[in-house]
């Protein structure tokens, strides 16, 4: 029995340590960093330290209105160090939040989720070429960046926007939604029963 346990221990010696890359790309909620999973965990992993870096994290987002999602880049040290990079919110984001719905299309070529203006699509452009990655970047290139973004997730992007019209829209919408999640919840217990 012995050399069976003994074999055992030798295979765990064997086995190579994981090794993680020295960066993590996350996308975390502004000012509501917490050593809870899922953030623990991964930082747990590279070594960091989840307390400090919690704190620092949500020291640099408290000018930023708590629960926008952030894609932080976190570079880690050999000495265990880190350093935190934030870009802006992603643009489906602030789309979403301009067209006022809560997520966008199932089938984007299919259906329209909202409509924006082209004055929005400008605004989003504006705050957007804050990044880095836009930073020789002109304005027009961004908007269309924008506007292919608004596409994918089944915006609709309109010169003019009638308050009125769009409110009828969105009630309309809600019904839409609200058929295609049951449709969806059908699936998922049909699915269910056949296992």
């Amino acid at each position: 029995m012995s050399k069976k346990f003994g074999a055992v221990g030798k295979a765990a010696k064997n086995v190579a340590k994981v090794v993680h890359p020295p960066y993590l790309r996350l996308t975390i909620l502004a000012g509501e960093a917490a050593a809870g999973p899922p953030l623990g965990p991964q930082l747990g992993q590279r070594g960091i330290q989840i307390g400090a870096f919690c704190k620092q994290f949500n020291e640099k987002t408290s000018n930023i209105k708590p629960g926008i999602p952030i894609p932080t880049r976190i570079t880690v040290n050999p000495d265990k160090t880190f350093d935190i990079q934030t870009t802006m919110p992603p643009a489906t984001y602030f789309l979403k939040m301009a067209a006022g719905i809560k997520k966008g299309a199932m089938k984007p070529a299919q259906e329209v989720a909202g409509k924006v203006s082209l004055k929005h699509i400008y605004e989003i452009a504006k705050i957007k070429s804050q990044d880095e990655a836009f930073d020789m970047v002109p304005m027009e290139e961004i908007c269309q960046s924008v506007i292919g973004t608004a596409h994918s997730c089944g915006i609709q992007v309109v010169k003019e926007l009638n308050p009125e019209e769009y409110g009828k829209f969105l009630e309309e919408r809600k019904e839409i939604v609200a058929q295609q999640e049951k449709e969806l919840e059908e699936q998922r217990q049909a699915k269910m029963l056949r296992l």
